[in-house]
């Protein structure tokens, strides 16, 4: 809920949770027991802890799974505080909740974990026994604070996994545009780049080195207080490779609902669980804001753009939401 003792300057952009807006939308959250059928599930959001869930969910519903767990560190979400433990009991507790979720995977799924530097190995050990892991996807965290005897936590990692081998992955859709440094001609033509009035541009192929992301700050209408909030642009990269347009996205730990927004805003279906009902209410705000604005600051013209290249970024237009097929099924 919005916290009245904290100032914002005037043009602080951060998007809040007034105490009547939580009024409104707390009825709107699901709570337990839930549907048993996956059509009642579609763009909801939970209100619960999503380890208790778990096992009750249906079984083979995923089509994608985004896993952005606490991490291995001493933080406070919310009303809830996660405490720091044993690298050992970490890699425990993540297995004790992660083997859960396997049932709820379609053969075709798949998977992105979220990890810092502390946490990586032992999401890696876990993954390593029940998956196919794919990739360690590295992308840079520019946003920190400087340490005087170590080095500046800049980075984090996204473990990225299948169920099979039989998965999906539209590298077409997830190129990135960069500025051409030493264009290249043949014949006077460009090769490989296009030459326009905004500049010279190459679009290349993605890697697992990430250096075009924004954390979420003051200034960008993305932006809220939840301590942990990942860019709307890093989930767009991961929907778009590793999902279809009506596709089923799963995220047990939604915090203030990126992955839902992201969703919605590229014709995919969502199911949240989050903990704390200020957060599940924001995230609901955050979908609702979703249905008439669909742009996402750095990806536009379909394709991503390296940062500080905002003005030769295309406008983006609102989509229409198709309707998922499980919705045709008669929910309980």
């Amino acid at each position: 809920m919005e916290n009245g003792d904290k100032h914002r300057a005037p043009k602080n952009r951060t998007l809040t949770l007034a105490p009547l807006e939580h009024r409104r939308l707390v009825d709107s959250l699901l709570r337990p027991p839930l549907p048993s059928k996956p059509a009642s599930l579609v763009d909801q959001i939970v209100c619960a802890d999503s380890l208790s869930l778990i096992a009750t969910l249906p079984r083979a519903f995923v089509d994608l799974l985004i896993l952005d767990p606490p991490y291995n560190l001493t933080k406070q979400f919310g009303a809830e505080r996660f405490r720091e433990m044993s690298l050992a009991e970490y890699e425990s507790w993540v297995e004790s909740w992660f083997v859960n979720l396997l049932p709820l995977l379609k053969p075709t799924a798949s998977l992105y974990v979220c990890g810092d530097w502390k946490s990586s190995a032992a999401v890696q050990r876990v993954l390593d026994r029940h998956v196919v892991v794919r990739n360690r996807i590295t992308w840079e965290r520019e946003k920190g604070r400087g340490a005087k005897f170590n080095w500046k936590n800049a980075s984090e990692d996204i473990w990225f996994a299948t169920v099979s081998n039989d998965y999906v992955f539209n590298v077409e859709a997830v190129k990135l545009k960069r500025k051409v440094i030493a264009p290249y001609r043949v014949d006077g033509q460009p090769k490989d780049w296009e030459d326009s009035p905004d500049g010279q541009f190459r679009l290349t192929h993605p890697s697992n080195l990430w250096t075009d992301l924004t954390i979420p700050f003051w200034s960008m209408p993305e932006n809220t207080d939840h301590p942990t909030q990942k860019p709307e642009k890093l989930l767009a990269k991961i929907l778009l490779a590793s999902s279809r347009e009506g596709d089923f996205v799963f995220d047990p730990f939604l915090g203030s609902g990126t992955t839902a927004v992201v969703a919605r805003k590229l014709e995919r279906h969502f199911f949240g669980i989050e903990m704390d009902e200020s957060y599940a209410c924001l995230a609901l705000k955050r979908v609702e804001l979703a249905n008439d604005d669909c742009s996402i600051q750095g990806y536009a013209g379909g394709v991503f753009w390296e940062r500080n290249t905002l003005n030769a970024q295309p406008k983006e237009v609102a989509p229409v939401i198709k309707e998922h097929p499980m919705l045709l099924e008669t929910p309980t």
